[in-house]
């Protein structure tokens, strides 16, 4: 017999086909099994509660994440945020010699932009795109400054090698024009930290367009490179001659940790322009960021050429993402953890999370009151004679087994969909901060192409025919069976916006006396927010937020 369990707070379930894993864009399509009828199944005529409510973020892990956002963005929705970034550089080599009368030629930084092949020109040249990392267009103003603050690697508070963590402080209490981080021993201005202007652009927008470098060899003949977009801009020599080049032989070029103290890294500032701007997602971690000094130098034999050679600067080390955070659209706060929150605001850059109890409170079980969680597994696990579960090696078996299992997630109506329409939402284990089981289970992951991958699991943002009533299907199957099968209680899930579901590393937060310790990294990257419809039960029925579970009754 097939039946079905629907677990949503005050209503009823609706019938409908199980999922199968189907295009990213589209809903689940019906597919056939053996398993034959379908009813709606409660607890003695009591549905089992579903809590869904907003938790505030502040204090978040910010140094070494796995990539910057660097501007300003408008969201519609919630309001302004500026993204900068403070950044170490460590030398690619150790106690150089630069050479006999060593002039420095050029000075270049480039740091890629995340970008996808779109085709080819009437050349064969690549086309690129920076579309799916850059939010917004108009201009902002970019300033890089010589930061004097140090950012050391291990936490003195703490025990031997444990690392020295930066945390989040955006929301413009101490002032709101300045970048801050805080740590355990205080709030950190790195706007009164700023050494020398490097480098200003008062128009700055990042370009798809790929970087085209012409070389002229000595016997006059050109060549062509083309390289991935890429934000490229020429410094200035003067600054690095005196910082590097006059510094040959010193010990503050023998090793990192003389380097780290001697020049303590740059300190990019993002600036709004008439209230708005662009937000770029920055590759700053990868092995195409560098720094790189163009010199030349005398040659050993008389009357030759001057020898032309590099001094490469990586952006190794300590990194920073500071945000300052202007939310005037909408007011963020801690929902109703007991009787949950009418709608959801999931924002990244320090913004919110949702955490949905998936077996909240007390029941009516057969007539006598319980928890949820533990009549839930008196209707699904099976008993011997004597009214014991019964365990056979190491887990509990079960009387109904659960096929499919998905919280389904409807999307506020009044947003637009043009802005939503890419948007990911990632589900966590608050308790232990990683994936959920289910994520592991999920073979739809992709290396390439984030927004197609994990789609089994996490769902995405689908329609109806009219591209209306938007709305996410997250499959829990086997994070429910761990509840029955090895008496996990890990009822409380996070909710956060993703721009790549990829990317599972968490970010503790500073002094947590709540139950969410962590949040994802990758919302913390993630510029865009969305607002879902929650679990009160001022929510409208068809628009509330529900668990439906597929079972097969084994009776």
């Amino acid at each position: 017999m097939k039946k079905i369990f629907k677990a949503l707070k005050f209503i009823g379930f609706s019938l409908f086909t199980i999922a199968a894993i189907v295009a990213c864009d589209k809903d689940f399509n019906s597919i056939e099994s053996d398993v034959i009828g379908l009813k709606n199944f409660d607890i003695s005529n009591n549905q089992i509660p579903i809590v869904s409510f907003n938790k505030k973020l502040d204090s978040l892990k910010i140094n070494n994440l796995n990539a910057n956002l660097l501007g300003v963005f408008n969201d519609p929705t919630y309001g302004q945020t500026s993204a900068s970034i403070i950044t170490q550089l460590t030398p690619a080599e150790y106690n150089p010699s630069f050479g006999t009368n060593p002039v420095i030629d050029s000075v270049v930084l480039t740091i890629p932009y995340y970008n996808r092949v779109t085709g080819t020109d009437s050349n064969n040249n690549t086309i690129y795109t920076i579309q799916d990392s850059l939010y917004g267009s108009a201009p902002i103003k970019l300033s890089i400054y010589q930061n004097n603050y140090f950012l050391r690697d291990f936490n003195p508070n703490e025990d031997l090698n444990v690392t020295q963590n930066y945390y989040s402080n955006a929301s413009g209490t101490i002032n709101a024009t300045d970048n801050f981080a805080i740590t355990e021993a205080g709030p950190i201005n790195f706007d009164t930290q700023k050494g020398a202007l490097i480098f200003e652009n008062d128009d700055f927008v990042p370009s798809s367009d790929a970087i085209i470098l012409k070389t002229t060899a000595t016997d006059g003949s050109e060549t062509t490179e083309r390289t991935i977009p890429a934000l490229r801009q020429n410094l200035s020599p003067d600054f690095w001659k005196t910082l590097i080049f006059d510094k040959e032989g010193d010990p503050v070029l023998s090793n990192s940790n003389n380097f780290y103290d001697y020049f303590r890294g740059l300190y990019f500032k993002a600036e709004a322009i008439n209230n708005d701007g662009n937000m770029i997602l920055l590759d700053i971690a990868g092995s195409g960021s560098n720094i790189t000094i163009y010199y030349s130098y005398d040659s050993t034999v008389e009357g030759a050429d001057k020898i032309t050679d590099t001094y490469v600067l990586n952006f190794t080390g300590n990194k920073l993402n500071t945000f300052i955070n202007n939310y005037n659209l909408v007011s963020l706060e801690n929902g109703d953890a007991t009787n949950g929150d009418e709608k959801l605001y999931l924002k990244g850059t320090e913004g919110s999370m949702a955490v949905v109890d998936i077996l909240s409170g007390n029941v009516d079980c057969d007539g006598t009151q319980e928890t949820a969680l533990n009549c839930f597994k008196k209707m699904y696990r099976a008993v011997d004679s004597n009214g014991n579960y019964i365990i056979k090696n190491g887990s509990y078996v079960l009387k109904k087994l659960i096929n499919e299992a998905q919280l389904v997630v409807h999307e506020d109506e009044t947003m637009s969909d043009d802005f939503h329409k890419y948007d990911r939402l990632y589900a966590y284990d608050i308790k232990n901060n990683i994936s959920l089981t289910d994520y592991n289970f999920d073979p739809s992951g992709s290396t390439t192409d984030a927004y197609n991958s994990r789609y089994v699991h996490l769902g995405q943002r689908i329609t109806d025919d009219n591209g209306e009533n938007a709305k996410y299907k997250i499959r829990i199957t086997e994070h429910l069976n761990n509840i029955l099968l090895k008496d996990s209680t890990n009822t409380k899930i996070g909710l956060v916006l993703s721009t790549n579901v990829n990317y599972t590393t968490n970010s503790p937060i500073l002094n947590s006396n709540d139950i969410v310790t962590g949040i994802p990294s990758a919302s913390i990257i993630t510029p865009r927010g969305t607002v879902l419809y929650g679990s009160n039960e001022s929510v409208p029925e068809n628009k509330r937020m529900s668990l439906e579970i597929y079972f097969t009754d084994e009776n």
